[in-house]
């Protein structure tokens, strides 16, 4: 994944480019090209805090590719990808259209409840002629009810069949108040036998020293913003795979996850601040 240029793209009608978004920062940690000057600058104001950020958000995009790219292998089509942000670099429908055969098709959903998030990728999708497979819900993940029973989610996704959940870098976003686990288990309650469950984390179990106290300013920098971050470690998120057999190599780091590269002391700083897993819906008994 390269640097992004520092030329503005598009902006989409109504959205606000004098404020940085979360999701456009989360673009520019992965090198993608859809965000602005005061994205940017906000940025590298968290990296300065929290120098492995760039380094764990691009091991998290690539674990997201791998886990799409082994799901599409294992003949599911269908995806769900919940918190997608902008869906630029690393996408699902870019994955999915560049490894999929030509005789085959999928269905690709994103969520995400920031109107930047949705603008942005609808834009994305209409300019990658792929809104008849692909489509945005501008919606809150706390709210499943709502994101299921969407028009553009039953209209794309057909539950019948298999899926592949994706809860990747969004649930450090959900207090415990919410009730992460009641979330995830409304969302997998909908899946059928054979579909994938595929979550990452961001942790701190591990940090020590001077990492900890970077880490613990990091996460209070985003006490103020609205998008606060809570920190899970391993114990705290393993239960919410529900007992389902977890896919090989199991519950390891994002970059340990069927790895396609190595990294360079640089990057393996990041490894340890995340978690992941994929799991695989049993039949029933």
């Amino acid at each position: 994944m390269t640097e992004s240029n520092e030329a503005a793209p598009d902006a989409p009608t109504g959205v606000d480019t004098e404020k940085p978004s979360a999701a456009r920062m989360y673009d520019w940690y992965l090198g993608g090209n859809q965000n602005w000057a005061v994205d940017r600058e906000f940025g590298k104001k968290i990296e300065r805090i929290f120098p492995p950020i760039k380094d764990l958000a691009t091991q998290n995009r690539r674990f997201l590719g791998r886990v799409v790219k082994a799901a599409l292998d294992a003949g599911i089509r269908q995806f769900l990808d919940l918190g997608s942000g902008v869906p630029t670099v690393g996408n699902v429908h870019e994955i999915v259209r560049d490894h999929l055969p030509a005789d085959e098709a999928a269905t690709v959903v994103y969520v995400d409840y920031e109107p930047v998030a949705a603008a942005h990728a609808t834009l994305i999708l209409e300019r990658d002629g792929a809104t008849g497979w692909a489509g945005i819900v501008q919606e809150d993940l706390r709210q499943p009810r709502k994101v299921l029973e969407d028009p553009v989610t039953r209209r794309l996704l057909d539950f019948d069949e298999p899926v592949c959940l994706l809860m990747i870098a969004v649930l450090h976003f959900v207090g415990n108040d919410d009730d992460p686990a009641g979330i995830v288990r409304h969302y997998s309650e909908k899946l059928v036998p054979g579909s994938w469950l595929a979550i990452s984390h961001m942790t701190g179990e591990q940090a020590t020293g001077e990492e900890a106290e970077q880490l613990e300013r990091f996460v209070a920098g985003y006490r103020d913003t609205s998008n606060p971050l809570w920190l899970r470690d391993r114990a705290g998120l393993e239960p919410l795979f529900g007992g389902w057999p977890m896919v090989e190599p199991g519950f390891v780091h994002p970059a340990d996850w069927r790895p396609d590269h190595q990294l360079n002391p640089l990057q393996d700083r990041a490894r340890k601040f995340g978690w992941c897993g994929v799991a695989e819906r049993p039949a029933a008994r």
